[in-house]
């Protein structure tokens, strides 16, 4: 391939997509090593940029916004502006494939959403989604480069250990609940965990983000043993929460960001998944915690359904069944 000096990286999501997303970076950047990455996203994901130096810079676009057009508008004339030589969309649909062409960018490969991605796309990727994510979005650059990172890789350095601890961060974004989709079980199965790891000897230490107080002040209102560390608001951002994981000896968490910083850090990762898919979502090395349910549509969320339903079965977990696994696994 020509000399490429300017890249794009389109990517709408939540701040986990965009981590999910970096072995993808990571690999077109071991392959252009003097280029410059650029990645375009939501403002809510920004955050992304303080774990890694892979990205050089950031167009936000904020599509949640009424004027999501006007916005996408504003976007398609800055990156045109730059002159890119590469761009890469993990959007999934042809809309996407429209807005990198328009972008006038000089390579643009996305996904084979049919003939309107065919057309516009230098190359048009097969988008398999029965993978884990971020072998998915790493599908965009096989055309490009041999190379292959298969997990989230961030610049926080490895941290040491703090003997016997349990970190656990209960949260989901807010963004997720305010849409009906719920991940993850309720702040008293929380407290429950956290006193019955307590009792087994295990230095618990609880963690969260803004977004996480109303379910944090439920936790600390339930909880039972004093014998637990509180670093609510301890972390003022996700490389101070990354280097926190860093030093857990385990972690448990949502289905949520946390989960792939996380992964990225090489902690051992306990998940509470329910309605989601974590064949999806983890790799192998990280323990998926689910209810034994019996409903036909689960995995449902995403693939069947785009809210959770009222029942939650996949979310009947007890702290039990929680602190069960992590001590077993631990033993």
């Amino acid at each position: 391939m020509e000399k490429v000096n300017k890249i794009l990286a389109v990517n709408f999501g939540g701040i986990g997509d965009e981590i999910l997303f970096l072995p993808a970076l990571i690999s077109l950047k071991k392959e252009f090593p003097n280029s410059v990455i650029t990645l375009a996203l939501e403002p809510r994901s920004k955050g992304v940029k303080e774990l890694t130096d892979i990205i050089n810079d950031l167009i936000l676009v904020d599509i949640k916004n009424k004027n999501k057009y006007i916005e996408l508008l504003k976007f398609i004339f800055k990156a045109r502006k730059r002159g890119f030589d590469l761009a890469i969309t993990a959007g999934g649909n042809k809309f996407m494939s429209i807005i990198l062409f328009l972008t006038g960018a000089k390579k643009r490969y996305g996904y084979d959403c049919g003939t309107i991605s065919q057309k516009l796309l230098t190359k048009a990727v097969k988008l398999n989604k029965q993978q884990y994510a971020a072998k998915m979005y790493h599908d965009l650059v096989t055309p490009i480069t041999s190379n292959i990172t298969e997990l989230p890789q961030i610049n926080v350095p490895v941290q040491e250990k703090l003997a016997n601890t349990v970190l656990i961060h209960p949260g989901v974004s807010k963004m997720s609940v305010q849409k009906g989709m719920i991940k993850t079980i309720d702040a008293k199965t929380w407290a429950e965990a956290i006193d019955l790891l307590a009792n087994a000897g295990k230095r618990v230490m609880l963690v969260g983000g803004p977004d996480d107080k109303e379910c944090i002040e439920t936790i600390l209102k339930t909880v039972k043993t004093n014998n637990f560390e509180n670093l609510y608001g301890k972390t003022k951002n996700l490389r101070d929460l990354a280097e926190l994981i860093g030093k857990a000896e385990i972690f448990l968490c949502s289905d949520s960001a946390p989960l792939h910083v996380a992964v990225a850090m090489g902690t051992k990762t306990f998940a509470i998944f329910g309605p989601t898919d974590d064949k999806k979502l983890i790799p192998q090395n990280v323990t998926a915690i689910k209810a034994n349910d019996t409903c036909p549509l689960k995995p449902c969320l995403w693939d069947r359904r785009q809210t959770t339903c009222e029942k939650l079965d996949c979310l009947k977990i007890t702290a039990d069944m929680i602190s069960k696994i992590i001590l077993n696994t631990d033993a």
